[in-house]
């Protein structure tokens, strides 16, 4: 049986250079302008998806590795997504817009305010994709960086302050009667007084409480920190593990067991694999494209080496092709997960080629080897991962109007016929369309 399943758009570039180095950009938007993500979102909503996550990274990086990351502006310049978000509310009325935020970076009291106001201007359709990381520490201030688990302790206290003070104003708190001119009966606040490890702040909330739910939560994490975080926490978990019925099914467990133990519901928490799709118009065409790219020539290497450069923060395109790649090559701020999944299984003295022709290849979605297929094909895939009780997914690139269509125009229309894909959505915001179903 067909079941509906939620989708979302992960905005990997965040707010960056969209389109930058592939031909699209000769159509000329201006990435530092609105229009192009306000395009990008009314597509978007006019196909039904629940949400866009709004990727960032606030630092550039060390001094040392800086030039990787805006040399292709793979790694910067980014513009703050929490600022771009009332551009989208404005353009739509149902997508819920999810920026990125480090509780690094936001002091709770000002975080819960903020937050607040755009929960309201939007209505009700803010999302956080709370993130932990730990290399922009220097940025806000001189303390001591964290380490990874320490980083998702400060962030849970953090929710639970900014939870704390948007729950300041008690249910009745809000009179609003213009009979007696009573707006507020501030005997019904409650004061909020936090004294943490890592936040100290004082309420009640200068700002409405929320009469259709509190802006979603949503995190990323294959950690078993991240994934208890998620559970304990989340409203969205985004997903990375590869998609057959035995790794999604042990993945979802992980979260609904985190969720079960914070005193939640596994149904509390959706749970959406990120996949970046190519959609073909056959599968001849699928077949080629997955043939051309077993075989990828130096200048495809180089340019997949310097999107791992920016996100390794080391510059593999300086190495020899047809070395062994030696891991002492990694400074110790690297993620050990980002390496191991570079060398993948094929071991340290494969040569840097090797590795780099492996995240070249492309495989079928028909033999579930990749994502290279036709939009039947994909909403194949969909529907088994239904089977599965899989929530959702969400698609990964860019929010160029050319890359939104490549996936979307043949995609969506397959995705409602089969009934996969929602066709209305639910009055009441982010929080309402995630509780549909």
């Amino acid at each position: 049986m067909t079941t509906q399943q939620h989708f979302g758009w992960f905005l990997a570039r965040g707010f960056g250079p969209q389109g930058w180095g592939y031909p699209s950009l000769d159509w000329d938007y201006d990435w530092t302008r609105p229009e192009i993500y306000q395009e990008a979102a009314r597509t978007l909503e006019q196909a039904g998806f629940d949400l866009v996550i709004i990727e960032d990274a606030p630092s550039l990086g060390s001094a040392e590795t800086i030039d990787l990351r805006v040399r292709h502006a793979f790694g910067g310049p980014k513009h703050d997504p929490l600022l771009l978000a009332p551009y989208l509310f404005q353009a739509t009325t149902h997508l819920g817009v999810v920026p990125t935020v480090n509780p690094a970076a936001y002091l709770p009291y000002t975080a819960a305010r903020q937050f607040a106001t755009l929960q309201h201007l939007s209505g009700h359709r803010l999302g956080l994709n709370v993130v932990t990381d730990t290399g922009s520490a220097r940025h806000f201030s001189d303390a001591a960086q964290l380490g990874h688990d320490e980083a998702y302790d400060r962030a849970e206290e953090w929710l639970a302050g900014v939870r704390a003070l948007w729950r300041s104003w008690e249910p009745d708190a809000l009179v609003a009667d213009r009979d007696t001119d009573v707006y507020a009966d501030g005997s019904r606040m409650n004061a909020v007084r936090h004294r943490g490890q890592y936040f100290a702040f004082d309420g009640p909330l200068n700002a409405l409480p929320f009469p259709n739910g509190e802006p979603a939560i949503v995190s990323p994490g294959g950690s078993g920190r991240g994934l208890g975080f998620a559970g304990a926490n989340s409203d969205v978990q985004l997903a990375l593990a590869p998609l057959h019925e035995e790794s999604v099914r042990a993945y979802r467990a992980k979260i609904h067991d985190a969720a079960i133990a914070a005193g939640r519901r596994p149904s509390d928490i959706k749970i959406l694999f990120a996949i970046q799709p190519v959609i073909t118009s056959s599968a001849e065409e699928a077949d080629r494209v997955v043939a051309a790219s077993a075989h990828p020539d130096d200048a495809a290497l180089v340019q997949i080496a310097r999107k791992q450069s920016s996100d390794l923060e080391t510059d593999l395109t300086a190495l020899d092709l047809d070395r062994p790649l030696d891991p002492a090559v990694f400074g110790p701020h690297v993620s050990r997960g980002s390496i191991q999944r570079l060398i993948g299984d094929r071991g340290e003295d494969a040569p840097l080629r090797a590795h780099l022709t492996a995240l070249a290849r492309a495989g079928r979605i028909a033999d579930r080897s990749g994502f290279v297929g036709t939009a039947e094909e994909f909403a194949d895939l969909i529907e088994e991962l239904g089977e599965w009780g899989n929530d959702g997914v969400l698609l990964w690139g860019d929010f160029h109007p050319v890359t939104l269509h490549r996936t979307l125009d043949e995609l969506v229309p397959v995705l409602r016929r089969r009934g996969i894909l929602r066709r209305e959505y639910a009055d009441g915001g982010l929080q309402a369309n995630l509780r549909a179903f």
